[in-house]
């Protein structure tokens, strides 16, 4: 407080003699903080492999807790895979999701015989070698 007269002046107010109009935008009091959200929409869908439903909340799920469960087939949160393409509204339809599902199983089908592929081929190359390598 100042001595008894005299007008006390608030921290961000310029004094009483200066047009504040003249002050430069710095000098100004700061207009209003713009407001932000804490609220982050998951940008990321993530499918179920036991059953291809797809989890696209609001609350993304790298934050849900390690005991989530599908609220279809009721697989463990570790079950869930990213999933790329466009989630539709209707994605989530018994339908689509046996589609899904059935595509999943397809895939996994394949990755699991391309390593016996690869040992046939290997096999049947060094075959190939040692037969020709002796015939000629």
């Amino acid at each position: 407080m100042g001595p008894p007269g005299q007008p006390t002046l608030q921290p961000d107010q310029p004094p009483p003699s200066i047009d504040p109009d003249l002050l430069s935008p710095l000098q100004q009091a700061p207009a209003a903080a713009p407001r932000f959200s804490m609220r982050v929409a998951s940008k990321q869908a993530y499918i179920c492999r036991d059953c291809g439903y797809i989890y696209n909340d609001r609350t993304p799920f790298e934050k849900l807790p390690d005991k989530y469960f599908c609220p279809v087939c009721g697989a463990p949160k570790r079950r869930f895979r990213p999933y790329e393409p466009s989630v539709a509204k209707d994605a989530n339809d018994t339908d689509a999701r046996k589609a899904r599902k059935a595509q999943m199983k397809r895939d996994e089908a394949i990755g699991k015989a391309l390593p016996v592929a690869i040992v046939l081929g290997v096999v049947g190359l060094a075959g190939l070698y040692f037969y020709l390598n002796n015939a000629y």
